[in-house]
């Protein structure tokens, strides 16, 4: 079950940057900077109110965040909605007819386990599942 909003992604040339800018429109400052090597992606996390927002640059050429700002200027990424149950989200939606990009959940940034629904059925909107990891499923392939 989709419990809440958990952050907006939104994509950036380079995080030193951009970061001063951010933080002085939500009045917040970073709090965490990582990078996601599977996903080839550098991220920082800003709390505005419950939600949060997730800066993301690409660390190589080929990551799905280097292939999204060469069509665009940078901005509005994804969605990432917060669940109770990641792995039965995923099967509710795969029979409900959505196409998923990540059958099984991956881990992601901030102590997430992550997957995403493919844009094409989702009206245009990239959308990202996530659960907080528990102590078992921590896999290390984030710095």
């Amino acid at each position: 079950m989709i419990k809440k909003i958990e952050h907006l992604g939104i994509a950036v040339k380079s995080i030193a940057e951009s970061l001063p800018m951010f933080e002085a429109l939500f009045s917040s400052s970073c709090y965490k900077e990582e990078i996601v090597e599977s996903e080839g992606v550098r991220t920082a996390f800003i709390q505005v109110g419950e939600s949060k927002i997730e800066l993301l640059e690409a660390t190589n050429e080929n990551s799905p965040i280097a292939k999204f700002l060469s069509k665009s200027r940078g901005g509005f990424h994804h969605v990432a909605f917060e669940v109770d149950d990641l792995d039965a989200e995923l099967d509710r939606l795969a029979g409900e007819g959505f196409q998923l990009i990540h059958t099984t959940p991956k881990n992601g940034a901030d102590n997430k386990r992550i997957a995403f629904l493919h844009p094409r059925s989702t009206a245009g909107l990239l959308v990202e599942l996530c659960q907080e990891k528990s102590d078992e499923s921590a896999i290390s392939d984030v710095k």
